[in-house]
C-alpha cells in the first residue's frame, strides 16, 4: 500500500513538469511569430516590386479563356455560314431544275400559257420563272430546319437520302398527275391531288411544322399566282378559282413539303447558328 508521503511526492513533481513545460511552449510560439514577421519584412518589398514591373516577356504566352471563346465563335460562325451558302446553292439549283422540268410539262399540256414574247426557245418557259423558283426553294428549304430548331422538335422521321429522293419523285407524280389525268371537272381533279399531297405529307414528313408550313406556301404562292394572273403575266386554261386552277394550292403544297425535306437533309449533321453575346 503507498505511503501518504510518496503520493505527496508524485504530485509535487508531476506539477512542477507542467510548469516548465508552459514557458518552453511559449517560447517557442514567441520564437516563430518572429521568424514569421522577419520573413515577411524581407520577401515583401521583392513581392511589391514583382508585382508592380511592367510585364516586359516578348514571348506570347497562352490566350485568356476569353481571347479563346471569342476565337472558337469566330471560327464557328465562319464555318456556319459557309454551310449556310451551300445549302442555298444546293436549294437553289433544285429549285430551277424542278421549275424547269414541271413547268415544261405544264406548258406542253396547254394548262399555263405565256406571251409568245417572254417564251424561251430552249426551256418553253418564261425566263424569269426558274430564279423564282430557285429563290423559293432556297427560302423554303432553308425555313423547315430553323421552324424546328426554334420549335425544339427537331425532324427524325425519314431521314435518308433514299426517302427524300423518294419525295421528290411522288411530287413530280402528282405535277404530272395534274397535267396529263383527265375529270370529269376540275373538283374532281383538285380533291384527287389533295388526297395525294396530304399522302405525300403523311408519307414523307408527319410533323405539325412541315403540315403549317406547307398551308402557309400554298397560300402564299396562289395569292402570289392570282395577283400574277391579274396582271396579265401568264394565265391558265380553263381557270375555275379566280384567275388560276382549283388543285393549284395542293401543287404548292405538296412542293413545299418536298423542298422543305430536302432542306432539312441537307442541314443534318450542321451545327446551330452561334448565339451572340
Amino acid at each position: 500500500m503507498p505511503r501518504l508521503d510518496d503520493h505527496f511526492w508524485s504530485c509535487s513533481c508531476a506539477q512542477g513538469a507542467r510548469h516548465r513545460g508552459r514557458p518552453a511552449a511559449r517560447a517557442r510560439g514567441l520564437a516563430a511569430k518572429v521568424g514569421e514577421m522577419i520573413t515577411s519584412s524581407v520577401a515583401g518589398p521583392s513581392l511589391r516590386a514583382a508585382h508592380s514591373a511592367p510585364d516586359t516577356d516578348p514571348a506570347p504566352g497562352p490566350r485568356s479563356p476569353g481571347e479563346g471563346a471569342r476565337g472558337g465563335g469566330s471560327g464557328h460562325t465562319t464555318t456556319w455560314h459557309h454551310h449556310l451558302l451551300q445549302r442555298s446553292l444546293v436549294l437553289f439549283s433544285v429549285g430551277v431544275v424542278l421549275a424547269l422540268v414541271l413547268n415544261l410539262l405544264q406548258v406542253q399540256r396547254n394548262v399555263t400559257l405565256f406571251p409568245e414574247e417572254v417564251i424561251a426557245t430552249i426551256f418553253s418557259s418564261a425566263w424569269w420563272v426558274p430564279p423564282c423558283c430557285g429563290t423559293a426553294a432556297a427560302v423554303v428549304g432553308l425555313l423547315y430546319p430553323c421552324i424546328d430548331s426554334h420549335l425544339g422538335e427537331p425532324h427524325k422521321f425519314k431521314r435518308e437520302w433514299a426517302s427524300v429522293m423518294r419525295c421528290v419523285a411522288v411530287f413530280v407524280g402528282i405535277n404530272h398527275a395534274s397535267a396529263k389525268l383527265d375529270f370529269a371537272n376540275n373538283v374532281q381533279l383538285s380533291l384527287t391531288l389533295a388526297a395525294l399531297s396530304l399522302g405525300l405529307w403523311w408519307t414523307f414528313d408527319r410533323s405539325r411544322s412541315g403540315l403549317g408550313l406547307g398551308i402557309t406556301i400554298a397560300f402564299l404562292a396562289t395569292l402570289i399566282t392570282q395577283l400574277l394572273v391579274y396582271n396579265g403575266v401568264y394565265q391558265y386554261t380553263s381557270p375555275d378559282f379566280l384567275y388560276i386552277r382549283s388543285w393549284l394550292p395542293c401543287i404548292f403544297f405538296s412542293g413545299g413539303v418536298t423542298v422543305g425535306n430536302i432542306g432539312r437533309q441537307l442541314a443534318m449533321g450542321i451545327p446551330e447558328k452561334p448565339h451572340s453575346d
